[in-house]
């Protein structure tokens, strides 16, 4: 078994850049959070305030943006599951014939750039794009549909970007589930759903809480997507982030933001793994 001492030196390159790079610019940004904003003026020297966190937690606009964003999160992360699990069963358990083309499916759009794909659904989803113009060709629909500035061209957009990483998840979580236990369910007179309720659904719930989280994170975090396909009218806490530092330059309110943000990350990530310890243990 390897030494503590040899782990700690192993990981010791990889913390250091964490923390040049990650932590340290992050913890520069604490003193500004607590900074007045004065507008045409810009930060005012030597006034320090918790207005900006206040506002956060008792302005009616930005409550809304912020379960705004958790719903996107919860909307991405259901439907990326829904999509995600027959394709993850299929890879891990179907024909192996399937699985090369499967995982390639799944793996090619991380190949291309976030930017790319975002222009590849305004393509789709404009009021004059394909998928209106289809609908309209068909007779389905007389007037376009509102795809794009939404809730539905965003989640639809990020649902694509972040779906792989859910498969992905969920196929380790698949293949790792012994094959006996299924058969002796099997064995026993069970039917191919009731296997799959009873025993495949419940084993394969850590892929499926590490996948949910990992969507989760990534979603409520995102930006290029939303500012994208929402445009400037549907916010998140992302966009308005990028609004309060780029068009206003209200730096400390932008700041703020960010480290609720962070702070919303980090509270789902802990309270997911408490729940997976206690899922652990009562197996």
């Amino acid at each position: 078994m390897m030494p503590v001492r040899h782990a700690l030196l192993i990981l010791a390159p990889l913390g250091l850049v964490l923390a040049a790079f990650f932590l340290v610019p992050v913890l520069m940004l604490l003193p500004t959070s607590f900074g007045s904003y004065v507008p045409g003026s810009g930060i005012a020297k030597g006034v320090w305030t918790l207005e900006n966190y206040l506002r956060i937690a008792t302005d009616d606009y930005y409550r809304e943006v912020i379960w705004r964003t958790l719903g996107l999160g919860l909307g991405v992360s259901l439907a990326s599951l829904i999509l995600g699990y027959p394709v993850a069963w299929l890879i891990a358990r179907g024909p192996a014939s399937w699985r090369v083309p499967l995982i390639l499916l799944v793996v090619f759009p991380m190949l291309l750039n976030l930017v790319v794909r975002s222009f590849g659904w305004i393509v789709l989803l404009a009021n004059r794009g394909l998928v209106n113009n289809l609908l309209m060709q068909l007779g389905l629909i007389t007037a376009p549909i509102k795809l794009m500035f939404n809730l539905t061209g965003v989640m639809i957009g990020l649902t694509h970007i972040y779906l792989p990483f859910m498969v992905l998840m969920l196929v380790a979580a698949i293949r790792n589930i012994p094959r006996d236990v299924e058969a002796a369910a099997a064995t026993l007179g069970s039917s191919r759903t009731h296997v799959f309720l009873s025993v495949t659904l419940p084993l394969s719930a850590p892929g499926i809480l590490a996948g949910s989280i990992l969507v989760f994170v990534l979603t409520i975090s995102a930006l290029v997507t939303p500012r994208m396909l929402g445009g400037p009218t549907y916010k998140v806490m992302a966009t308005l982030i990028y609004d309060e530092y780029v068009q206003l330059l209200d730096w400390p309110s932008g700041s703020a933001l960010s480290f609720a943000l962070a702070l919303m990350a980090i509270g789902i990530i802990w309270a997911s793994s408490r729940l997976a310890r206690r899922w652990a243990g009562m197996a």
